[in-house]
């Protein structure tokens, strides 16, 4: 229990310094044009749930085919799998938040890419995408170096001979 809630804390970490910096960038772009934006406690929480998320994805099995490739592959085939995730989370909530505007949830649905949100979308993915395929990145490292990444950061790196 105790290596799980580790895991999940230092995941949520993470995910959190990335979405603040997601913040910051907007607030600053925001403040430009005298736009107030708050959000922090939206990033937290999703922070929590995007790394919980990742972390019961990680033992989902890709197949065979993919297992028997480079690292790689499987790397880019879970940002991009975690990716399409997050953009249709994404769009459901801009569908949800908008149905008052369009009459219901099905027809806001059909009209998500008229919301005048949607350029937040795309920043928001794209900025989770990079954040994913670093995470899956350093994911595919950790067999290699026995389970343990964090040790390899908080130690000198070997000299050279």
């Amino acid at each position: 229990m105790k290596k799980e809630i580790e895991t999940v804390a230092l995941t949520t970490l993470y995910f959190v310094a990335w979405l603040v910096a997601l913040l910051a960038v907007k607030k600053l772009i925001l403040d430009e044009y005298h736009i107030e934006f708050r959000g922090l406690s939206l990033a937290l929480i999703g922070a929590l749930i995007i790394a919980k998320v990742v972390l019961v994805l990680e033992h989902v099995p890709l197949g065979q085919w993919v297992t028997r490739h480079a690292a790689f592959l499987e790397v880019m085939a879970r940002t991009l799998l975690y990716t399409l995730g997050v953009v249709v989370v994404l769009l459901l909530e801009k569908a949800f938040e908008a149905r008052h505007e369009w009459g219901g949830f099905g027809a806001s649905l059909a009209q998500v890419f008229e919301h005048r949100d949607i350029p937040h979308v795309w920043a928001n993915t794209i900025c989770l995408a990079g954040a994913l395929l670093v995470f899956n990145a350093l994911a595919a490292l950790r067999p290699h170096l026995g389970g343990k990444l964090i040790p390899v950061y908080l130690k000198p790196p070997p000299r050279e001979r």
